[in-house]
């Protein structure tokens, strides 16, 4: 019998230079607790070689009819996954198939609900989000890019999570920080006698009461200030016009007890680090516009630190930081100044607006930036759309009729099986997941639409629906899944799901057992859930 073990557990003090020796007492392989059954029955082990496939060697123990082979081999070798973890002075390995979670569905569907798993996304930590937009609020990718793109799926599915999280989560903690209704200005700080700030009446809504603040517009300005000490409430939300050229910057204590500027300024600079400054651009058509602004303050700091640091020390600034003031530049009115734990809705919203106001005269989101599934084989030019980001809205529904070849998203499996390209490539591709999220896009509309959109998704998911049944066990590998069919369309080696995409095909096909009762879906669900734990199908 062939055992896994992690040789970074068993150091017995005095290693030679082979580290491995003959008949040496063995560390007991159990709880501190129960060391003194170690003298009863202490074990043997020598170095012993491990060939494989008589192509590779490897020093591993034999400990009589056992043999242990290094994890770091077995890790890499099997594709499995371990770590030693520790629990009230108790090590153990933790040993694991997948590296995924399938996480628990509700006992029902809506459209209005929350979203397969969503609530435990968090799509603006991604390291293909380059940041979260000044202008917009939503993701910048740069997947495939590394100069950035507005990448409608990412944005569809950064709305989702938020809106998931919302339904999902406590009510967040909020911190009114200014909205003029008390009339009492005095915790703001103006940096010199010039600088004014006063209460005034809403122009469009005569009840309500706003700030003017006027002050220089220049950067060395500390600008118009108000202090805090805030760790926990780090997400910012506010409405403000710029009536001059100005700015809002977040000013960071950081754990080394050194400033940190983040700078929201009215320009189209996406993203840009000098030193401890940091600048977001609101676009440079937002003067005179009542702009409202949330920020996941601490996200943003993380990206922007990001620019010029490793992952490591990033998390590090970032876990100790704290906000010290919230600072304006120039002149304009500013309302509804808050501090909150969480702003999920806005973020939803600020999904939701880009998504309608960017949807283009054929009703998709055009994906600009080239696309290589396969170099040379399977490409796509700029300006390709993907069913997986076209499901939400009836004027959407245009691009399911339109060919794949022809700019749409249509093509047929052997002639027969109507199928909605995530990536539409020729030949064809046939990526399971970006498939079935359609599929959930157009079941949502065929239930939120009336009239002849409700109708046009109907068909559409009804179709689609048929095609998923005919073809889902094609994707099936006896030990995970496949993440499309391009080996049988180009002829090539099949393209294996990750185990995080081969988590996504379960929880798409859990989620489809609510709305659809027919047996498949649970039982494929089961065997790819098992395929998890290192269980096979069958052979022969």
């Amino acid at each position: 019998m062939v055992t896994v073990y992690q040789w970074g557990s068993c150091d017995i003090g005095h290693r030679d230079d082979n580290f491995y020796r003959e008949n040496v007492g063995f560390q007991p392989r159990v709880a501190q607790s129960f060391k003194e059954n170690s003298n009863k029955n202490t074990l043997k082990y020598k170095e012993i070689e491990c060939v494989i496939n008589g192509e590779d060697s490897q020093k591993c123990r034999r400990e009589a009819k056992e043999v242990y082979m290094p994890f770091s081999f077995i890790q890499k070798y099997f594709e499995v996954y371990g770590s030693i973890e520790s629990y009230d002075g108790y090590e153990r390995f933790e040993f694991q198939h997948s590296y995924s979670k399938v996480h628990p569905i509700p006992d029902q569907y809506s459209p209005g609900g929350i979203f397969m798993s969503f609530e435990f996304y968090n799509v603006e930590e991604r390291n293909r989000v380059k940041c979260l937009t000044g202008q917009y609020g939503v993701p910048m990718s740069t997947q495939w890019t590394s100069t950035g793109h507005y990448y409608p799926i990412q944005i569809a599915q950064f709305g989702l999570s938020h809106y998931s999280k919302h339904l999902a989560g406590p009510k967040p903690k909020v911190q009114v920080l200014e909205d003029g209704e008390s009339g009492d200005t005095s915790e703001w700080l103006l940096p010199d006698r010039r600088s004014q700030l006063a209460v005034k009446t809403d122009a469009d809504f005569t009840d309500n009461s706003i700030i003017e603040f006027d002050t220089s517009e220049n950067l060395k300005n500390p600008g118009i200030t108000i202090s805090m000490d805030e760790k926990k409430l780090s997400t910012l939300s506010l409405d403000i016009k710029f009536i001059s050229n100005g700015s809002l910057t977040v000013l960071l204590r950081t754990g080394d007890g050194n400033l940190f500027r983040i700078h929201y300024v009215l320009g189209d600079t996406l993203i840009y680090l000098q030193k401890r400054d940091l600048y977001y651009g609101l676009g440079s058509k937002a003067r005179g516009k009542w702009l409202h602004i949330t920020r996941m303050v601490m996200v943003d700091f993380q990206k922007g630190l990001a620019l010029s640091m490793s992952k490591s020390k990033v998390a590090k600034f970032k876990r100790n930081a704290r906000i010290a003031a919230i600072c304006l530049r120039g002149h304009g009115l500013v309302d509804n100044v808050t501090l909150s734990s969480a702003a999920h809705l806005e973020h939803f919203f600020d999904a939701a607006n880009y998504l309608v106001n960017q949807q283009d005269d054929q009703g998709g989101w055009p994906i600009m930036v080239q696309r290589k599934l396969v170099p040379a084989v399977l490409e796509l030019d700029a300006g390709w759309y993907s069913a997986m980001g076209q499901d939400a809205a009836e004027r959407a529904l245009d691009v399911f009729g339109i060919k794949s070849g022809d700019g749409g998203v249509l093509t047929k499996f052997a002639g027969v099986y109507d199928w909605y390209e995530e990536y539409p490539t020729t030949p064809s591709s046939y990526v399971l997941n970006g498939f079935i999220y359609s599929l959930l896009g157009l079941y949502d509309l065929k239930e939120v639409a009336s009239g002849k959109g409700a109708e046009h998704a109907t068909r559409l998911f009804e179709v689609g629906m048929k095609t998923l049944k005919n073809m889902l066990l094609m994707f099936d590998s006896g030990s995970g899944t496949f993440y499309d069919l391009r080996h049988l369309t180009l002829g090539g080696a099949p393209n294996r799901a990750r185990w995080d995409y081969h988590t996504v095909h379960i929880n798409q096909l859990n989620l489809l057992s609510l709305i659809d009762n027919d047996p498949l879906f649970t039982s494929t669900s089961k065997r790819w859930t098992d395929y998890m734990k290192g269980k096979l199908s069958p052979h022969n």
